[in-house]
C-alpha cells in the first residue's frame, strides 16, 4: 500500500548522487578529474558517493 523503505532509500541516494555530480562540476578540479568522479558516481552510486564525500574535489574555486 505505502511507499516501501527501499524506494525511499533509492530516492535519497539518487538525490545525493545528483548533488555530488553538480558539486563536482562546480569544483575547480581539472576536466579529467571531473570526468573520473562523474564516472565513479554513476557506476557505483553508493560507494562512489561515499568515496566522493571523503576524497572528492572541494567546491571552492580558486
Amino acid at each position: 500500500m505505502g511507499i516501501e523503505v527501499g524506494g525511499i532509500l533509492g530516492l535519497v541516494i539518487l538525490i545525493a548522487d545528483i548533488w555530488a555530480i553538480v558539486k563536482t562540476f562546480q569544483s575547480s578540479a581539472t576536466t579529467g578529474m571531473k570526468v573520473f568522479w562523474l564516472i565513479l558516481i554513476l557506476i557505483l552510486p553508493v560507494l562512489g558517493l561515499l568515496i566522493w564525500l571523503v576524497a572528492g574535489p572541494s567546491g571552492r574555486k580558486r
